[in-house]
């Protein structure tokens, strides 16, 4: 497995590989992941379909990219999903995956026209004092000591950050800018996440600094993440014989490793109907293993009903489980406990709000400036309520969000970070509150009339809420080895994939990183002979870099920024050796130079 960059390798098609039809498959778990592997097995390790066997313990795949409706609670999905365009994996897949609405074109046609026709952008990134602007005004106002201490995580090694906490690398004065609550709200970072995945971060996206503070970098499908991902991936796969065998619990993977290292997986332990089943492997066997899961144990509630809490616990789960089970035979395959063992650090809650009727409509307008039935965008990313409690973040994509959808409805999905502090319409925890409590509170903070609040909350709408105790598990501090490589040394036929796997530069939390461990594992098993496409290299694009410099600043150039005496001092004589070079063109079209600073 090697990777790659342009157009040489991405439009060409991979020779059949050796030995291809010898190997069978087994693929544990049906999320975005384990749906790839099968994807790449049959498209460019060109395996037969009746030879791949997707395992799935629930009845219906897709893993933690939901959204159903379940008939007795309403809509409802966990969380959406944030796209970019420089996903290269994911859009390697989706080129060939057929529309299933469509006839003729793909899901990336389908993505890139929406996206084009009716781009992505907020009008109001956060409000307060119950349904007011907070004039963020595309601001990150940062302070001189925050912002030398983002540049300095910017290029610090990934060595010197492991086991530490964001807190450990950020000033106090960081937590009071803007870009922290960007930042927060839009990827669900915590003061005591790692720092090392903040880096990776600001690595990975550079190139869309400027997009943080309105949501402009942002694209979206056009309905949720099930039917506009997911179910065309089935599609696909079912159209070349893969079947999906639901009611199949892997408990165990037992691997031998031989004198010379080697390591083979050679037997698959699974509970089927609740009778153990073994399934022997030889080497031409291959399995992907989806270890760890950021959904584990959710718990729901309905409109009347909080989530019953009662089976959540540290390090409990049954992905967790398997991973452990696994990662007991060698070192090299991880070390879960470093990411499951605190749930107060790794939780938060989102609930899925539809309205009734028209009542709670204009409340929405009044924040998001659009009309939330148009079939466009809408509020074009989360609108956090920078006041709350909870800190509650709400979203309507596009609607209907889901096909069944009425579509005088409108979806809402709502998030708070702080699950254990009291709301403050509401007063208890949000892990603790109901569907329409959970409703109350936002109510209350779209600017709702108090007197009018618990008769909308009842009427209006129908919330169903859902705790997820390791939807942040990932972001964990850790160090190397704590998740594996989605191929260890020594591997025969074997890989790991999803977000509890290792692969280098690029971030967790998104689908690109399900879809490139899933490729990697396939292409490195298989000895595909085509690159994995890079993870985008805008951090290496000294144009981006100049630009994000002067944007984090609000417009403020590097050059304009007092440095210690004898720095400052060499500002003039550099400028003066630029002055009529390529070098100076370079730093005036990114606003680095302006006028009069040559005079």
């Amino acid at each position: 497995m090697y990777y790659s960059s342009g157009n040489y390798e991405a439009f060409a098609h991979p020779r059949k590989p050796k030995d291809a039809d010898k190997k069978s498959a087994y693929i544990i778990g049906t999320g975005l992941a384990g749906l790839t592997a099968a994807f790449y097995l049959v498209r460019d390790g060109q395996i037969s379909g009746d030879r791949i066997h997707v395992l799935e313990k629930i009845d219906i795949a897709g893993g933690s990219c939901d959204g159903r409706k379940d008939v007795t609670k309403g809509f409802y999905m966990r969380g959406g999903r944030e796209m970019d365009n420089h996903f290269e994996v994911m859009w390697d897949v989706f080129k060939d995956v057929p529309s299933i609405e469509t006839e003729g074109v793909t899901v990336l046609d389908e993505y890139y026209w929406l996206n084009k026709e009716d781009p992505n952008y907020s009008l109001c990134r956060a409000s307060q004092n119950r349904g007011e602007s907070a004039h963020t005004d595309g601001k990150f106002t940062l302070d001189k000591k925050s912002a030398m201490a983002l540049s300095k995580l910017f290029i610090t090694s990934e060595d010197e950050l492991e086991d530490k906490k964001i807190s450990d690398v950020l000033p106090d004065e960081f937590w009071d800018t803007n870009f922290w609550l960007y930042w927060q709200t839009m990827f669900a970072f915590q003061k005591w996440s790692s720092a090392l995945e903040m880096k990776r971060y600001l690595c990975r996206y550079v190139h869309h600094i400027d997009g943080l503070p309105d949501f402009s970098a942002l694209r979206f499908t056009k309905y949720n993440q099930y039917e506009s991902m997911i179910l065309p991936l089935v599609k696909y796969l079912e159209a070349h014989g893969v079947a999906i065998e639901f009611g199949m619990d892997v408990k165990n993977v037992i691997i031998d490793t031989d004198e010379h290292d080697r390591k083979v997986a050679k037997e698959l332990i699974i509970l089927k109907n609740g009778v153990e089943e073994k399934i022997a492997l030889s080497e031409d066997d291959l399995v992907f293993i989806t270890n760890g899961c950021c959904t584990d144990t959710s718990c729901y509630g309905d409109q009347h009903t909080a989530p019953d809490l009662s089976e959540i616990k540290d390090g409990y789960g049954e992905s967790w489980d398997l991973w452990k089970n696994i990662a007991k035979q060698d070192p090299s395959f991880g070390h879960p406990e470093k990411f499951c063992s605190d749930v107060s650090k790794t939780n938060w809650e989102s609930a899925t709000v539809t309205t009734l009727d028209d009542k709670i409509i204009p409340y929405i307008t009044n924040i998001c400036k659009r009309d939330p039935r148009s079939g466009k965008v809408v509020t074009g990313g989360i609108v956090s309520c920078q006041d709350s409690k909870w800190l509650m973040s709400w979203t309507i994509n596009r609607q209907g969000q889901f096909k069944e959808q009425d579509k005088n409805q409108v979806c809402v999905w709502v998030y708070g970070l702080f699950t254990d502090v009291p709301g403050d319409y509401i007063k208890k925890p949000m892990k603790d509150c109901t569907g329409k409590e959970i409703t109350e509170e936002w109510l209350y903070h779209l600017g709702v009339p108090v007197e009018d609040i618990e008769d909308l909350a009842e009427h209006s709408a129908v919330c169903v809420p859902t705790m997820m105790p390791y939807i942040t598990a990932f972001f964990m501090p850790r160090t190397k080895g704590d998740r594996p490589d989605v191929i260890p040394d020594g591997c025969v036929n074997f890989a790991f994939l999803g977000q509890f796997a290792e692969t280098p530069r690029d971030t967790v939390f998104t689908t690109e990183y399900s879809v490139r461990t899933a490729m990697e594992a396939v292409y490195g098993l298989l000895g595909v002979d085509r690159g994995v496409p890079e993870v985008w290299g805008s951090v290496y694009d000294v144009r981006e870099l100049l630009d994000s410099s002067v944007k984090l600043m609000d417009g403020m150039s590097p050059l304009e920024i007092e440095l210690p005496g004898p720095l400052n001092a060499l500002k003039k004589p550099l400028l003066r050796v630029v002055k009529g070079t390529v070098v100076e063109k370079l730093l005036r079209d990114h606003n680095v130079i302006k006028d009069g600073m040559l005079d």
